[in-house]
């Protein structure tokens, strides 16, 4: 039996594999993020979202609360507390008929908690790009 698209992203919150992550992404992959207001276009910016918010969120705290499915994507409901603020949001998923992600759109509440995904976020990806700029 084959792993679905939706069976590899939960192989890969579970591993946090960078190289399952960029296998798993189409190229023309899309992040809608709840703070950027344009949709981000591509593999690598969608990469690199997904690969930083696993590293502000994906603690020992994460967890996936509800799952509902469709033929071609998943909504999963997920909570995890930061620095004492609880966080409560969806991933939306849609998969590609070979399985990979077209589009990932995260939304998030309370909004004391999108403020502070906000900045562990740009404090991830600045520390991320400069990484990649050594």
């Amino acid at each position: 039996m084959s792993m679905t698209g939706l069976d590899k992203w939960y192989g890969y919150i579970k591993s946090h594999d960078r190289a399952a992550l960029w296998d798993l992404l189409h190229p023309d992959a899309v992040f809608e993020s709840p703070v950027v207001h344009t949709p981000q276009r591509g593999r690598d910016i969608t990469f690199k979202y997904l690969a930083s918010a696993d590293k502000v969120l994906g603690g020992p705290g994460f967890a996936y609360t509800g799952e509902w499915r469709s033929d071609s994507g998943a909504v999963l409901e997920f909570q995890t507390e930061i620095d004492g603020i609880k966080l409560n949001g969806v991933d939306i998923i849609t998969f590609a008929a070979d399985g990979r992600i077209t589009n990932f759109k995260v939304m998030v509440r309370p909004l004391k908690a999108i403020n502070l995904l906000h900045r562990l976020m740009g404090e991830q990806l600045a520390a991320a790009q400069a990484a990649a700029s050594k």
